[in-house]
């Protein structure tokens, strides 16, 4: 991951900013985060999870980035889609999946939003519609909760 959530959410911001993209970026800057963090288990082999995870990923929004960290043990996937209020506050979405045995996988799900005067919750609201969707594809449960970051 080469850019910052707090980079991509400030690109995204300003996109939605009519030509003043700079004062935008430096606004977000200044802006707090809500960010929320699920923990998943899949019963499925890494190979595996990281497909279904990457599908569910490419249709919930626009890839920024991947990488993987440890080929066939640890894979790093990270989306924007939108959030809040009519769906046009960013939302970066980072989902870690790690091998887990031979037949299971973890998943690490990250959902991060700016916050302005009125809390949306955008991360967290976010963040809990995704772990549904992966617990549908994967068929994996909770791992240990879930925790606001």
């Amino acid at each position: 991951m080469e850019r910052s959530e707090d980079e991509i959410l400030a690109e995204g911001l300003a996109a939605l900013g009519a030509g003043g993209g700079g004062l935008v970026r430096m606004v977000a800057g200044l802006m707090g985060k809500n960010v929320h963090e699920i923990e998943l288990l899949a019963p499925l082999p890494f190979d595996d999870a990281v497909r279904r995870v990457s599908g569910v990923l490419a249709r919930a929004g626009r890839a920024v980035g991947s990488s993987p960290v440890h080929p066939g043990e640890a894979a790093t996937l990270r989306i924007v889609t939108g959030g809040g209020a009519g769906g046009l506050n960013p939302v970066v979405v980072t989902v870690r999946v790690r091998r887990a045995g031979a037949d299971g996988s973890e998943v690490l799900l990250r959902a991060a939003a700016k916050e302005g005067l009125i809390k949306q919750r955008a991360g967290e609201k976010t963040a809990v519609r995704l772990a549904a969707e992966l617990s549908r594809a994967t068929g994996a449960g909770a791992a240990g909760g879930s925790s606001p970051a």
